[in-house]
């Protein structure tokens, strides 16, 4: 990799006032996009998938928490595996305090096909403390196309999925996968996901410990 070129303050900030303006349209699109995201439809997510958690078996609609918003990281651990994707290791290291999320009515969990016994050692070894669940056997990875089958065996894809709850209805609003993670993680970024977007949370943006949650 070469260094950048060395050149005066002068030249550097003209440089770098070129680029702001750049940056600033950037920033114009994607608060535009973001927009239009909040306004596709959504579909009602018709069945009544089971997993396993550490308090045992949950439905979608638990994994809710009792708040409208659920944003679900589809993480990558074949039933078979001993230990979880590095990639998406990875991605759950950079979620920061889930405070943030509760506080703007927004759950987060994690969700992969290895058995629920699998992912706990795992769990313990990375040293997370967030909703982590199965669901082995069902189906919700490969209707969330989350799995997708290639030359006939079940290939994972790491995502994200948003879902919205009216009532004891729950709507499936947004999903993407791969490159579609690159730059997320923060509270804020994971909200641009979500249908309602960002909420001020009541009483503002706090300390994490401050929340009345």
């Amino acid at each position: 990799m070469s260094l950048p070129e060395i050149v005066p303050r002068a030249d550097w900030r003209a440089a770098r006032e070129a680029l702001l303006a750049k940056e600033k349209a950037a920033t114009r699109a994607r608060d535009a996009l973001n927009a239009e995201r909040r306004r596709l439809p959504a579909v009602e997510v018709g069945t009544e998938y089971v997993f396993e958690g550490g308090d045992g078996k949950a439905t979608l609609l638990d994994l809710f928490e009792g708040r409208d918003q659920l944003v679900v990281h589809h993480f990558m651990f074949a039933p078979e595996w001993d230990a979880g994707c590095p990639g998406c290791s990875a991605f759950l290291d950079q979620i920061g305090h889930l405070a943030h999320l509760r506080a703007r009515g927004t759950s987060f969990a994690a969700v992969s096909r290895a058995p629920y016994p699998r992912i706990l050692p795992f769990k313990a070894r990375m040293g997370w403390t967030l909703p982590w669940y199965s669901s082995y056997p069902g189906d919700f990875d490969r209707d969330l196309e989350a799995t997708v089958e290639r030359d006939g065996q079940p290939l994972d894809r790491a995502g994200l999925s948003c879902f919205l709850r009216e009532g004891d209805r729950v709507l499936h609003t947004y999903s993407a996968f791969g490159r579609g993670l690159d730059g997320l993680g923060s509270a804020d970024s994971l909200l641009d996901l979500t249908a309602l977007g960002r909420r001020e949370p009541r009483g503002g943006v706090r300390h994490h410990d401050e929340y009345d949650l």
